[in-house]
């Protein structure tokens, strides 16, 4: 009797004990990479974590209001995050250490979802500076040994190497366009529509998005119009993750849809996160969309037939996702 009673104490402990650790493990928070409160990336973060949370799931998650498209990959790699928004581009720059990231690599990123919505780059002009040159194409500015003046966000954003990308495409540079008796204008966006509408700037290059305050103010205010980014400038970019993609016509100062770079948008997660936890990280996502669209706009131009995508994804996919896409019939 002893000895039985002695065996279910022991039996009773090991299973106590087993649940413990497995409440543990659930309690701990899946962290998601995002950007500061009251940014886009932080409202698709906040619909994330409240889709994660009220389905079966069972996982609990935490927002890091910080980072953002070129810190988070290194987030995600160094374990300050599991899983982060990312651009593509930036996520392969980072992987391959290039570009920005100049050596520091994140070998072990890994994406989860593809082709949430783009992120475009694309270029502005002053209408009196290409009238005064007999301009109409990007290549003609570029190609002309005219000077120029160029403005774009401060280093540190994704837009200057993109930009530096341009320039070599039609046989430029930053110091050739110096040289010529141009500029290279690098300010905040409090300051970008000020230095257009005062005509010290004759092309801008930055991020469009659909409403974006900074284009809408410039769109209103100066003589402007958007240009297409060259056939030269697409397939240059195209080497190092921004592919071609259509501006719809979200401002007035567009006649038509503008030709410009797509710098993607995905979710990323470290090779360690657990597979089981990929996988239902991966399914709530993908069959919650309209959940998560209706809070988060940006993601109505999401396909779901291609969410495993290698263009959408720009990097390997974590073995929890291709799992749910198999199940799917999507890989």
């Amino acid at each position: 009797m002893r000895r039985i009673t002695s065996t279910l104490i022991r039996w009773s402990a090991t299973v106590l004990l087993g649940s413990a650790v497995s409440l543990s493990a659930s309690a701990e928070p899946i962290r998601i990479g995002a950007m500061p409160v009251g940014s886009g990336w932080y409202v698709a973060a906040a619909a994330i974590k409240k889709t994660l949370e009220s389905t079966a799931s069972g996982l609990d998650v935490e927002i890091i209001a910080r980072g953002g498209g070129i810190a988070n990959p290194m987030v995600v790699q160094q374990g300050k995050a599991q899983i982060a928004l990312s651009n593509v581009a930036t996520s392969q720059w980072a992987m391959n250490g290039e570009l920005l990231y100049a050596g520091k690599k994140a070998p072990d990123i890994r994406s989860l979802v593809g082709g949430l919505n783009p992120v475009f780059i694309g270029a502005i002009v002053r209408n009196d500076y290409m009238k005064e040159n007999g301009f109409k194409t990007l290549k003609d500015i570029l190609e002309s040994g005219k000077p120029v003046h160029i403005m774009m966000k401060p280093p540190g954003s994704n837009i200057p190497p993109a930009v530096d990308v341009i320039l070599k495409a039609h046989g430029s540079s930053v110091q050739k366009v110096k040289a010529d008796g141009g500029g290279i204008i690098q300010v905040d966006s409090s300051q970008m529509a000020g230095m257009i509408r005062d005509g010290r700037v004759d092309i801008f290059f930055d991020t469009i998005l659909r409403g974006h305050p900074t284009i809408q103010e410039i769109s209103l205010t100066g003589d402007v119009s958007f240009i297409d980014l060259s056939p030269e400038s697409i397939a240059a970019l195209a080497k190092i993750g921004i592919v071609k993609g259509d501006i719809p016509k979200w401002f007035d100062i567009q006649k038509e849809t503008t030709i410009g770079g797509d710098y993607g948008t995905h979710l990323i997660a470290n090779k360690s996160l657990p597979d089981d936890v990929a996988y239902k990280i991966t399914k709530a996502v993908v069959e919650h969309m309209d959940q998560l669209a209706a809070e988060f706009p940006a993601w109505k131009a999401f396909i779901r037939e291609k969410a495993a995508s290698p263009e959408k994804n720009g990097i390997p996919l974590h073995p929890g996702a291709i799992r749910y896409y198999k199940e799917i019939g999507l890989l």
